[in-house]
């Protein structure tokens, strides 16, 4: 069981937290006791959040920028440092979904996901990993996949290859960054309300259709999946990835 003061005094970064999943991971994490540094593309929905946050009485700064900037990855981490004098989380939650037809997808969307699905994924972790191993306390670091890195989804194909991409990440870093007590996972959400999602008015009837719980997750379930993975009692757990869709995915009814 997950201690309640697991997160008393931690300092964690969580990427694409502007709203949605990465929001409620920086506000349950907050809640819980950690310094958060909550990162958007958008400056003014990175400073609303924290905002939010901090008028509930939690403690969160907002730093906004993009991830697919490698330089930008390793000043988030210096932040944390600068500010809260250690790094303990990593979420790297960040990622843009370019939705298009196989055979018309562009090279600019193509590279354009990668460079923020991988490579802001890839050199925050980078970068998380190398603040951890100098504090020699360990760290927990964790990515947001997706359920469409198992099924197909049509006109995702290069989003759902960076997600796979991601899975395999956290697998391959269990080589190198476990002797330093520092643990790996992934979590893949499957459909799930978000401000995003429910502009599709209806999306959410249509995901209550589809999965075998009646109802899509909300950005509430996704994070205390998280959160369960970046606290001490996860720390046996490393290289995983955790599937959260209601159990979509064990039976994939498409949704066209």
């Amino acid at each position: 069981m997950m201690a309640s003061t697991d997160f008393n005094d931690c300092v964690s970064i969580v990427t694409g937290a502007g709203q949605g999943i990465g929001y409620e991971i920086c506000r349950q994490l907050s809640f819980a006791g950690s310094n958060v540094i909550l990162n958007d593309l958008d400056p003014q929905l990175a400073a609303e959040a924290a905002k939010k946050i901090t008028d509930d009485g939690g403690a969160c700064i907002a730093v906004a920028g993009d991830v697919g900037d490698t330089s930008f990855t390793q000043q988030l981490v210096n932040i944390a440092v600068e500010r809260f004098g250690k790094l303990d989380i990593a979420i790297a939650n960040a990622g843009i979904t370019l939705f298009s037809d196989f055979f018309d997808y562009t090279p600019e969307s193509f590279y354009k996901v990668l460079q923020v699905n991988m490579g802001g994924t890839f050199f925050l972790a980078q970068a998380a990993a190398r603040q951890m191993k100098s504090q020699q306390q360990g760290g927990s670091i964790l990515f947001t996949s997706s359920v469409v890195g198992h099924q197909a989804h049509k006109n995702l194909a290069a989003y759902a290859m960076t997600k796979a991409g991601i899975e395999m990440l956290a697998k391959n870093l269990v080589i190198e960054l476990a002797q330093f007590n520092i643990n790996v996972n992934a979590i893949a959400p499957g459909a799930t309300l978000t401000e995003r999602t429910l502009e599709d008015k209806e999306y959410e009837k249509t995901w209550s259709r589809l999965s075998p719980t009646g109802r899509p997750s909300t950005a509430a379930d996704i994070a205390a999946a998280a959160l369960f993975l970046v606290s001490k009692s996860a720390k046996q757990i490393t290289g995983q990835t955790l599937i959260i869709d209601g159990g979509w995915s064990a039976i994939s009814p498409s949704p066209f």
